[in-house]
């Protein structure tokens, strides 16, 4: 039935195709996404989709049956994050902005949720700091369920600086929020069932490093689980569809996967893995508003899934049959999962929205609407082995209508940096592959995605067995004739602008010009900031110390890795790009690396963005990013 449909589909993509043929630039892969956040409605009638037009921003919601617009709200201001339907004529919608609160020092990405009404277009904040609740804290987005009458959602808040509790929040007008049920300094989740029933709560003392999860029995807290660790292991995930138990996530120490298992709210009895594989972890869950487990995605270079439910498992099977070449995303169903959209991206799309119904496939929207399925570069799996035998999986993405022989590369190593690549629409490294480069994208050791072995051998390597995966690609792509080893640029962000730094600094002959967006330069600054943050008793510091040092970081040891302490070594070029307002990495980050650099005469170029945050998400700065990087590389690469 899916395929009855495909013929369609490729008609309506050719046509893009020959309408926007035209030569693309750095401001049509710089740009934002035209569309995006599609979410459809409960009855699969309507469908909501933010869309970006030059300097406006706008949350639009369309009638499936009529094709016409329902309503809109500019957004220009915020930064929207997520949005979804409560019902078919209410969306909560959660932005972000980066902010100062009064009384508290520096600035703070502050997340706040929105209902909005779509027959009497009333659109409010549903929660304000020092409106009922407690006037230091930010994040005020995150909805743990909502009522069966769609009247009031469940948030967690602080009442008080002791007391983190489950608030009871109106979605009809703007009002206080009170009480559902209270919670505790240490409280971090709650867990409700459809019918807005408590389930149980979960709990993390810095101090004690205790992990905690108690189920609500006869009105009474009773711990079913608990551990005595300095990071949290585990993971409480959801509610399973019965109602009775929470799925939970652990590692299994025999394929060195993460599975998801059930933990039985009655007695804490845990069930064998109920989603599992070998071969992938389980990354994400798919639920309800309420949190319902439907199914799990896996992780990979493109997405799998498995759902408690059989027969979705084969309709998602099919779709993926249907379009092999491509991953298909699930963005969003209807709670019957008779409608889903999804997001297809890959070698035959930057971004294209797609509803299945009733076993067919229908196109919905394009994400960009400059760049054609034809003008979309090859993204290939590879892998090739490091100079200690270790595995590591990589993207390519190579230059179409090229030969693919002794060509100019970029390495672009990813975040982090326990985080991975996967395929989708990478607007930077389209971008490079459109100028003739390949982008070469290793999953270092260290990368999260691929097992804990895989991950774990990166703790207390950064800057040196991290650093020589990065190294070893480009010799063995250069040995294998696909790139010229003396044409090659590193340019990352966040840990991988850490990780062009260093290749700046300890591998200075590997790399001909050097990009860092966002990136750490001083991680003994970083330390600094983290332990300011949060307090050098909480979890994230400890996280740190962990996987930077495998446990107390040693001043000589951050010293050595730390790229502002190597400035000397510098022989290329480096463009450092940083937003003003990085909650994540402080600017001075690469304030200070500017700073040294033009003390040692070296040749460095430094764009700070306005305004801007950790994930050049406001369409001016990422055309102001994409413009300097364009004109920097390709001075010293071409």
């Amino acid at each position: 039935m899916i395929k009855s449909l495909l013929m369609t589909l490729a008609l309506s993509l050719a046509t893009l195709s020959i309408a926007q043929g035209a030569q693309l630039t750095f401001e049509d892969y710089g740009k934002l996404p035209e569309l995006s956040m599609v979410e459809i409605s409960p009855s699969g009638k309507r469908v909501a989709y933010r869309r970006v037009q030059g300097d406006r921003d706008m949350l639009l919601v369309i009638d499936l049956t009529t094709n016409k617009l329902i309503r809109g709200v500019d957004v220009t201001s915020v930064k929207p994050d997520n949005m979804y339907f409560i019902d078919d004529d209410r969306i909560m919608m959660v932005v972000s902005k980066n902010s100062r609160i009064a009384g508290y020092r520096g600035r703070h990405d502050i997340s706040v949720a929105f209902s909005y009404d779509l027959k009497t277009n009333n659109l409010f904040q549903v929660m304000t700091a020092g409106y009922g609740i407690y006037t230091g804290q930010s994040q005020l987005g995150n909805v743990i369920g909502v009522s069966p009458d769609k009247d009031f959602a469940y948030m967690l808040a602080w009442k008080g600086q002791s007391e983190r509790s489950l608030l009871k929040v109106s979605l009809t007008k703007r009002r206080k929020p009170r009480t559902y049920k209270k919670g505790t300094r240490d409280t971090i989740d709650f867990f409700v069932n459809s019918n807005g029933k408590v389930l149980a709560r979960e709990r993390f003392n810095d101090k004690k490093n205790r992990h905690t999860l108690q189920a609500l029995q006869y009105d009474e807290w009773v711990t079913i689980y608990q551990k005595d660790t300095e990071i949290r292991n585990v993971g409480f995930n959801g509610v399973t569809p019965d109602g009775k138990s929470l799925l939970m996530s652990r590692h299994n120490n025999q394929t060195g996967r993460w599975d998801y298992h059930t933990i039985a709210l009655k007695d804490g009895a845990i069930s064998e893995a109920v989603f599992s594989r070998t071969d992938r972890d389980v990354e994400s869950v798919l639920t309800d508003i309420n949190r319902v487990v439907y199914g799990v995605r896996y992780s990979g270079f493109k997405p799998s899934y498995e759902f408690f439910e059989p027969t979705l498992n084969a309709r998602l099977a099919g779709v993926d049959a249907a379009l092999p070449n491509n991953a298909m995303y699930v963005t969003s169903y209807t709670p019957d999962w008779s409608s889903i959209v999804f997001n297809m991206e890959g070698s035959e799309s930057s971004g294209t929205y797609l509803k299945y119904n009733s076993g067919k496939l229908a196109l919905l929207a394009t994400a960009r609407s400059t760049i054609a399925y034809d003008q979309v570069h090859t993204v290939e799996i590879s892998e090739f082995k490091a100079r200690d035998g270790l595995p590591i999986p990589t993207l390519l993405t190579k230059p179409l209508n090229t030969e693919h022989k002794n060509l100019p590369a970029i390495m672009m190593p990813h975040g982090g940096p326990e985080s991975y690549d996967y395929i989708h629409f990478d607007w930077l490294a389209q971008y490079f592959a459109n100028q003739g480069y390949v982008v070469i994208q290793p999953q270092f050791r260290g990368s999260d995605g691929f097992g804990t072995a895989h991950k774990f051998k990166g703790r207390g390597e950064w800057g040196q067995k991290m650093q020589d995966d990065l190294t070893d690609a480009v010799n063995v792509y250069a040995k294998q004739g696909l790139i010229n080893p003396e044409r090659v640029c590193i340019v990352g962000a966040s840990y991988g602008g850490y990780a062009a730094l260093a290749g700046a600094t300890f591998t200075p002959d590997v790399y001909q010009c050097v990009v860092s967006i966002n990136g750490v330069s001083d991680i003994d600054r970083m330390m600094r900031t983290e332990r300011r943050q949060y307090g050098k008793d909480h979890w994230v510091v400890a996280y740190w110390e962990k996987i930077i040092a495998q446990g107390e970081l040693d001043d000589d040891h951050i010293g050595k890795i730390s790229p502002i302490n190597a400035v000397k070594a510098i022989t290329a070029p480096v463009l450092l790009i940083h937003g003003e307002h990085d909650s994540v990495v402080n600017v001075r980050q690469s304030r200070n690396m500017f700073d040294e650099m033009e003390d040692q005469k070296k040749d460095v170029t430094y764009v700070e963005l306005e305004d801007g945050d950790h994930h050049l998400s406001m369409a001016k700065n990422r055309i102001s990013a994409m413009e300097a990087i364009s004109v920097f590389v390709n001075k010293h690469l071409k």
